[in-house]
């Protein structure tokens, strides 16, 4: 009787075999482009997916300031910060920080721990077309969310 031995491969930052992926927010819907870039981010889209390390792709995000907003999100919403001090609150509209805009919306869809800063450390947002990572190799991502 033949028996077959199978291993669960358990993936680590050394055999992640992390690429480099390129996405034009142009055109895209918000929500519906930060949860694509956070599955890819997180590593949900491999086999070897592991809960517990660091195997998603590193993303670039090009045109951030080209990304659509439903409703009236583009004119009324603010995002609030405050520095800690008396009178120390803070408000950025939307058009006016369009990748703080993706970061946030791609951030929250992450894990809240150490490991999901990790993961967000591996997403570059550009407002334009130009990007400083052609040194990487990007390939060209696809995202469908219209």
């Amino acid at each position: 009787m033949d028996t077959l031995s199978y291993k669960t491969i358990s993936v680590n930052k050394e055999n992640a075999n992390k690429k480099w992926y390129i996405v034009d927010a142009e055109g895209q819907i918000l929500g519906r482009l930060a949860s694509e870039v956070a599955q890819v981010l997180r590593g949900k889209r491999k086999t070897c997916f592991t809960p517990h390390s660091d195997c998603g792709d590193n993303v670039i995000i090009i045109n951030a300031e080209k990304v659509v907003l439903t409703g009236k999100k583009l004119t009324e919403k603010t995002y609030v910060h405050h520095t800690g001090y008396p009178g120390g609150q803070r408000f950025r509209t939307v058009e006016n920080y369009p990748e703080e805009m993706l970061q946030r919306a791609i951030k929250g869809m992450l894990p809240k721990t150490v490991l999901g800063n990790a993961m967000f450390r591996n997403l570059y947002v550009y407002a334009g077309p130009d990007h400083k990572h052609q040194a990487q190799q990007p390939i060209e991502l696809k995202i469908n969310t219209k």
